[in-house]
């Protein structure tokens, strides 16, 4: 048999998640025939059969999280790789095999081979286990990271009942871990007086105006890398848009937003929106937002301490319109104000740094059209 392994799904994904089958043992299959879909993070993909060929096995299961380079399924002797296809190769006899180390166990008259990768080994390292005494449930009795992983657990602490975090959950919890551990933050709050607006397409006035605050303050569409302390600028202003939906948190990015005019801008969020909904969205159109932008106040809320991302070093937000006395000539007026939060990575950027950019956003908003 040849085996087909989990392809790199390109912008450094190292596991995705297998959502469903659609094929079985014993289909005969062709070149490019959807295989199989796996979530990355937030992305939803259909990885494409790389040759024409019968299924001997599937190697995984639905639910499981696959390291790229794992065994996903076998094809029986004699079919041929299509070389010329874009995700995945088959594996060829000069293919490393998963290491195999002989263990002698205890209470036992010969010695057992102990299958398991090395991300696997290096995983019961960190935790302590011994793969000696670990069952495998994986394809030809090879451990894998959930064997591991529950060895670990069971010997720890009994199993906790409740709903496991997957697909775009999953992945913002692991993000907010990645944030809770690197991020100092800081947050600045304020109010924007947008009594002077007409009907309009409110986020595109926040776009424009965070725009307005990356051209006075360009730090805060920087980049912060920790283990070198650089703060990279971006030449570019990628704007990371919050998106709530039944799934879970989702942020498309709107690409180069200095160069566009609001309708294209809204033509891509009315997109963005349909294919979260559709679970559509490619892993390309959620990497690398230099800055991002949360109107949560379409639903509940006035001001924020929101949680940057990095190498991010801001996201702002936007409240619940709210009215506020504000003094005339001939007394009192009730004007409309917006409420704003900047949060900031104060590892990279100063309270004056947020000032000044927070200052020019409100500048912009504060205009009448």
């Amino acid at each position: 048999m040849t085996t087909f392994r989990l392809p790199d799904l390109g912008e450094g994904l190292k596991e995705a998640e297998l959502v469903t089958w659609h094929v079985a043992a014993g289909d005969h299959v062709v070149i490019d025939q959807p295989l199989v879909s796996v979530e990355t993070e937030k992305a939803v993909v259909e990885i494409p059969s790389p040759q024409s060929g019968r299924i001997a096995q599937l190697l995984a299961r639905p639910g499981e999280h696959v390291q790229v380079g794992a065994p996903l399924l076998s094809f029986e002797e004699g079919a041929h790789p299509d070389t010329g296809t874009v995700v995945g190769d088959l594996a060829t006899p000069a293919a490393a095999p998963v290491p195999v180390t002989p263990v002698k166990m205890p209470g036992r008259e010969r010695f057992w081979e102990i299958r398991a990768a090395p991300a696997v080994r290096t995983r019961a390292k960190q935790l302590g286990v011994a793969l000696s005494g670990i069952t495998p449930t994986g394809p030809g009795g090879s451990l894998t990271m959930r064997d591991v992983e529950a060895a670990a657990g069971t010997a720890a602490e009994p199993p906790v009942a409740g709903e496991v975090l997957r697909g775009a959950r999953r992945a913002m919890a692991l993000n907010m871990a990645i944030a809770g551990r690197e991020v100092v933050p800081a947050t600045l709050h304020d109010e924007a007086d947008v009594d002077a607006w007409r009907a309009g397409d409110v986020t595109a006035r926040l776009i424009r105006a965070l725009v307005a605050g990356c051209e006075a303050e360009p730090r805060l569409n920087a980049g912060f890398h920790a283990a070198t302390l650089a703060l990279r600028s971006n030449p570019r202003i990628d704007v990371g848009l919050a998106i709530d939906s039944p799934d879970g948190l989702f942020v498309p990015v709107l690409r180069d937003v200095a160069r566009s005019a609001p309708a294209e801008w809204r033509r891509q969020i009315d997109s963005m929106k349909i294919r979260v909904r559709e679970r559509s969205l490619t892993p390309a159109e959620l990497r690398n937002p230099t800055i991002t932008l949360s109107n949560f106040g379409t639903m509940a809320g006035q001001h924020a301490a929101l949680v940057v991302v990095p190498p991010q070093v801001a996201i702002l937000g936007a409240g619940r319109t709210i009215e506020r006395p504000v003094r005339h000539e001939d007394g009192l007026r009730l004007h409309r104000m917006l409420p704003l939060s900047l949060t900031l990575d104060h590892r990279a950027i100063t309270g004056g740094d947020a000032a000044r950019f927070l200052r020019a956003v409100m500048a912009d908003l504060e205009k009448p059209a």
